[in-house]
């Protein structure tokens, strides 16, 4: 199959979509995506989608706007601007400034930008001790787009994007922090990449012949949403030996992969691609945030995760939606997220255990919803850092007041009469050399 994308300049030209939806069902599309990003592959079109059932298959909504993922005052702002034909200007206007509502920076990740030597690194984040993110400028588009994205702001809105083609930069901060193991490539897709770009970084880390790199991960979606990258592309064996020189050197590759749903792993296409990537050396981890509309089901997790372990895939994380973007329409509060992870894990063995969540990608860092009790009379919610900004938070057990409304940690307030929680109001710490 050779990779062709739809976005709002030719959707249209999809067969089953002149054939199934109407003229307003179009229009929808076409509102919503011109505010959040949109593009689809003819993998996801031929492969993916039960047109048959097109209003609730899940891979439809990943990826065609829906009428929901826009407050109606949004909506309503921008669809009799299309409708009159109005000037590109002024609609650009208007789409700005509902963006801007949207919380294009979640989690403060300006904040996690570092500085070497005065000059701030764009293109880098370093949040967590050990792991350092480097968002190749190649690599700021993906072969599709989820209607779920956190990271939107790369496609849509310049001044929020992270990016950068510097190898010697990444370098010279690598060898400045001794203390990170793993580099995270991560965009939009490093995937979308050719291999001469991959080469160009991966060839300048093992040239700094740096031993505190243990790691090399790829975060990507081209598992789900283009296999063919790591089968049948122009260039996809030179891919497989670059990834086998590497993890000969010493240093691994971990693909964290994005399933959001069991119906991703079915085809022939991604079980030749995994079967490549794990040949050539390469740990594959997967990880989705819980999405209403599109896996709110324990069934779908555990029946997700026993088909990952069969395929040699290792359960990573199972998120929240995060507070950006589209999160109304995606988002399940931290209650029914518990309880959707407790019910899964129960059914799955050992083997797929490794799985962590649900889990909420926050400012001060990955915080882990544990459960419900009463404790002292008082009903909360135990939560847990898996991450942190400061890595002694890691581990410690905090407790919330219960809010059955609650979808994201803004959510919450301290239990026990307690004036904050423990991280608040500690100095987000920024690397800088």
């Amino acid at each position: 199959m050779k990779y062709r994308s739809y976005t709002l300049s030719n959707f249209r030209q999809i067969p089953q979509i002149e054939e199934k939806l109407s003229e307003e069902e179009k229009f929808v599309i076409e509102v919503i995506g011109t505010v959040l990003p949109f593009k689809v592959s003819n993998y996801i079109v031929e492969e993916l989608i039960d047109w048959d059932n097109f209003e609730e298959d899940p891979f439809f909504i990943l990826n065609f706007p829906q009428k929901g993922m826009l407050a109606e005052e949004h909506y309503q702002k921008i669809a009799p601007l299309l409708k009159n034909n109005t000037d590109k200007a002024t609609i650009k206007k208007a789409v700005d400034e509902i963006r801007l509502q949207l919380n294009p920076n979640p989690a403060g990740q300006e904040s996690n930008v570092p500085e070497l030597n005065g000059v701030r690194l764009n293109g880098i984040q370093h949040k967590y001790r050990e792991t350092m993110l480097f968002f190749p400028s190649q690599g700021q588009t993906c072969h599709a787009y989820c209607t779920f994205c956190f990271r939107w702001p790369q496609f849509a809105l310049n001044s929020f994007k992270f990016a950068m083609k510097e190898a010697d930069l990444m370098i010279q901060y690598l060898k400045a922090h001794p203390e990170i193991t793993d580099v995270l490539f991560t965009g939009g897709d490093p995937a979308v990449m050719k291999t001469k770009f991959f080469e160009h970084y991966f060839n300048a880390i093992l040239d700094a012949d740096l031993d505190h790199i243990r790691t090399i991960r790829i975060g990507t979606k081209a598992l789900s949403y283009w296999p063919y990258r790591f089968t049948t592309d122009d260039d996809a064996e030179e891919l497989m030996k670059l990834f086998r020189k590497v993890t000969q050197r010493g240093i691994s590759i971990s693909v964290m992969a994005h399933f959001n749903h069991p119906r991703a792993m079915e085809t022939e296409a991604v079980k030749q691609a995994i079967k490549n990537l794990q040949s050539a050396g390469v740990q594959i981890r997967s990880q989705s945030p819980l999405l209403k509309n599109i896996n709110d089901d324990p069934e779908l997790w555990s029946k997700m995760w026993r088909e990952q372990v069969n395929l040699g895939i290792i359960p990573y994380y199972m998120f929240m939606a995060r507070n950006t973007g589209a999160q109304d329409y995606f988002a399940v509060t931290l209650e029914e997220a518990w309880k959707t992870y407790q019910k899964a894990i129960q059914k799955v063995s050992g083997v797929c255990r490794t799985v962590r969540g649900p889990s909420m990608s926050c400012a001060p860092g990955k915080v882990q919803v544990l459960g419900i009790q009463k404790i002292h009379g008082e009903k909360v919610f135990v939560l847990n850092f898996l991450q942190g900004r400061n890595p002694d938070w890691v581990g410690r057990p905090f407790f919330a007041k219960y809010n059955p409304r609650a979808i994201w940690i803004d959510d919450l307030e301290p239990a026990f009469e307690e004036d904050e929680f423990f991280f608040e109001n500690a100095n987000l710490k920024l690397h800088v050399v």
